[in-house]
């Protein structure tokens, strides 16, 4: 379990820059040459986990609970088993909003602007590493629990337009258009497209 210790607005939030330059080293805790670990220690944020490849699948969560390289959690292992179902040789997490929480009840109420203009330059980056982006929505029912996440997810839409970004969903969506969580979803469950700025038009 993670439960914040304090809100982000207390903590000293490392820029995304600095924390990839680190994370490009070698580390005596994991493979860099395997894994993607933005920053590349555990801490009260997380801005990027997954594997390095030349065709990922970008999964889009809400926000990190305690996943880390070699000890993933049931749904990055399920995230990672569907991009290799649907053709991707690698996988990166990304979340909608840094903040680390297991329950996301415990996310801060309110909105820590300079972490989520990080973690829009880490989205940008992960967009960049290759020609045509694929962008999994994967934010389940979650996105209810804070005012400020549709208002993120806005910003990444404006930034995967930029890449000309690819979105999907996997799974069937909830009554009001929510992407399925990867959590419960088959092994061998297909992408579908989705339409992310016609989805928060309707909420």
């Amino acid at each position: 379990m993670h439960i914040p210790q304090s809100t982000t607005h207390e903590v000293s939030v490392l820029p995304f820059d600095e924390a990839l330059e680190a994370a490009l080293l070698p580390s005596p805790d994991y493979d860099v040459e395997r894994w993607l670990y933005v920053p590349n220690s555990y801490s009260e944020y997380r801005y990027i986990l997954g594997t390095r490849g030349k065709n990922p699948l970008v999964c889009i969560g809400i926000n990190p609970s305690t996943a880390a390289p070699d000890d993933l959690d049931n749904t990055l292992k399920s995230v990672e088993r569907i991009a290799l179902t649907n053709g991707y040789d690698s996988f990166i997490m990304f979340n909608v909003y840094a903040q680390r929480a297991t329950s996301p009840d415990d996310m801060e109420p309110l909105l820590n602007m300079r972490l989520h203009s990080e973690n829009m330059k880490a989205f940008r980056y992960i967009l960049s590493l290759c020609k045509r982006p694929s962008v999994w929505a994967a934010w389940g029912t979650i996105i209810e629990k804070r005012d400020y996440l549709p208002l993120c997810v806005r910003d990444m839409i404006s930034l995967g337009n930029e890449f000309g970004a690819e979105w999907f969903s996997a799974g069937p969506r909830s009554k009001k258009g929510h992407p399925h969580h990867p959590l419960y979803l088959k092994k061998d469950c297909s992408l579908d497209p989705f339409d992310p700025t016609e989805y928060l038009d309707k909420l």
